[in-house]
């Protein structure tokens, strides 16, 4: 099972991109799917997570300028990002809401938000 997440780049404060993750071992309608982050020197963080047909939870950081969304035909989930701030740098990943560091993860897309 290979996860794979894209869409990262570099940006400007103000700016947008979209991610995108691919993970093929997981039914998002039985487990959900969460997107997380590092940045450097910290921890990894639940950014966004979407859950059947339960509304999506966005950590406080994020809320109003984040949207999670799947195309579960694709087997893939989105994260549009707006607004994007200095302190959103960071390298992202894709997995389900209770994952933890024994669990597989991607090797993630590095987002920077820089002037």
């Amino acid at each position: 099972v290979e996860i794979v997440e894209s869409g990262g780049g570099t940006v400007q404060p103000g700016g947008s991109l979209k991610l995108r993750c691919v993970h093929p071992g997981v039914s998002f309608s039985i487990s959900g799917i969460a997107w997380y982050r590092q940045a450097f020197g910290k921890q990894r963080e639940l950014v966004a997570s979407i859950s059947g047909y339960d509304d999506p939870n966005y950590a406080e950081s994020v809320k109003g300028r984040f949207t999670i969304f799947t195309d579960v035909r694709e087997n893939a989930v989105y994260l549009q990002m707006n607004d994007l701030k200095p302190e959103d740098t960071a390298v992202y990943y894709c997995n389900p809401p209770s994952s933890g560091e024994g669990d597989d993860w991607g090797r993630g897309t590095q987002v920077i938000v820089s002037s």
